[in-house]
């Protein structure tokens, strides 16, 4: 073939090439316009204002934002589809759950054992002042003591469990890796869903059983102003004192929110409402920092912190001598005997709260 052949056949698929590319532009632009007047069977038509119906467009940006950002009906007939594509609230969720509870949850707690140690340290032990009398009084029934271990142990296989779930990642996964805290927080994600409905059972019967005697009275007042004996001398109280009776009614009521944001988690259908479920993660992990720090407290108070408190959980009476220093006006309404206490110079360096 000549070079002039070749010239010619090259100008023709060219030529050739160009007309089919500009037969093609005009059926893509004719099935484009007919696309947007007739959508597909199985799309969602949604109202003609809600999006441009031109090149330059009728709305403004902000306008179609605020349509993604709020949700646009699809079928205006129905409460339920909204066709909503972001949910601002769920940022909002985030950022809170990441700058203030993830980052502060765990120095919260480290401040609690900090200052109990410290209070060991300065404070050291309160003791009971002359020593054991040996003469007990019965102080909690044998139902009193099922209740609270019972609430106890739920307590404390949530808290591990829960804390595990909420902090392993910013704190177990540099000690441990990623293998093994995603194995333990699988453990602990189920066992804290076992064990939240034996938690709301124990809850709701240590709530009934110990609450006679938990309202405050005038005799609380007293008690804070010489802050349990530690700012002006011995302070008297009933069967319970102003902190007791303090940190029951915490266990009632910020335990009765944790069960209902447990249950709105764990059983999610519950409600329909997205807000809902993040709220109550929010509310469930402040719940639960708030009552790991007082409960350490406690369980400080009730064990190494003051000799003789354990008794009453574990034998279920009290020394007479620790009840006359630290419940005098409840041995006085037991008793009937007087519950004066021999001040000296050693007992008064040694008095501790009531």
């Amino acid at each position: 073939m000549s070079l002039a052949q070749k010239n010619k056949s090259m100008r023709s698929g060219v030529l050739l090439a160009v007309i089919l590319t500009v037969i093609g532009l005009v059926f893509a632009q004719v099935a484009l316009a007919d696309s947007s007047v007739r959508p597909p069977g199985n799309a969602i038509s949604l109202p003609e204002e809600a999006g441009p119906s031109n090149a330059l467009g009728q709305r403004s940006d902000s306008e179609i934002w605020r349509d993604i950002y709020g949700g646009v009906v699809a079928n205006p007939s129905s409460s339920t589809a909204t066709g909503q594509l972001m949910q601002i609230l769920g940022d909002d969720w985030r950022l809170f759950r990441t700058n203030y509870i993830l980052k502060y949850s765990h120095w919260v707690l480290l401040g609690v054992i900090g200052a109990i140690v410290a209070f060991f340290l300065i404070r050291g032990r309160i003791t009971i002042r002359g020593g054991r009398s040996g003469k007990m009084i019965a102080r909690f029934s044998m139902s009193h003591r099922i209740a609270h271990w019972f609430l106890a142990g739920s307590f404390i296989l949530m808290g591990l469990s829960g804390l595990i779930i909420l902090l392993g990642r910013p704190l177990l996964v540099p000690l441990i890796g990623k293998e093994a805290n995603a194995v333990m927080t699988s453990a602990a994600l189920q066992g804290h869903n076992l064990f939240g409905p034996v938690f709301i059972l124990s809850l709701l019967i240590v709530t009934f059983r110990f609450m006679r005697g938990n309202f405050f009275q005038w005799a609380d007042m007293k008690w804070i102003l010489k802050g349990g004996g530690l700012l002006g001398g011995h302070a008297s109280s009933n069967h319970y004192n102003f902190g007791e009776k303090t940190w029951y009614w915490m266990v009632v009521l910020i335990g009765l929110v944790m069960s209902v944001t447990g249950m709105l988690l764990e059983f999610p259908w519950l409600v329909d409402t997205l807000a809902w479920h993040q709220i109550s993660t929010i509310l469930h992990a402040i719940g639960a920092i708030i009552l790991i720090s007082v409960a350490l407290g406690h369980a400080y108070i009730g064990t190494i912190g003051m000799e003789g408190s354990i008794d009453s959980m574990l034998r279920g009476e009290v020394d007479e001598n620790w009840a006359k220093e630290h419940h005098d006006l409840w041995y006085e309404q037991v008793t009937g005997k007087s519950a004066a206490l021999d001040e000296t110079p050693d007992a008064s360096a040694k008095e501790g709260t009531s």
